[in-house]
């Protein structure tokens, strides 16, 4: 068997397997139970600021 068509049944097989696993984990990792404060802070992160200014009392 040539190198080219080994990678080519490889990565067919084996590459997909885990890709689709890889997302699997990501999207258990998002949707658990206990990742709902730590989405929430992000999804408001930018609204922090929004009724005063930052404090700039650091001295920069």
């Amino acid at each position: 068997m040539e190198t080219y068509t080994f990678l080519r049944q490889l990565a067919d097989s084996w590459g997909l397997l885990s890709m689709v696993l890889f997302f699997t984990v990501v999207a258990v990792w998002i949707f658990r139970p206990g990742a709902r404060a730590a989405q929430n802070e992000a999804a408001m992160q930018i609204f922090r600021n929004e009724d005063r200014p930052k404090d700039d009392s650091d001295g920069r």
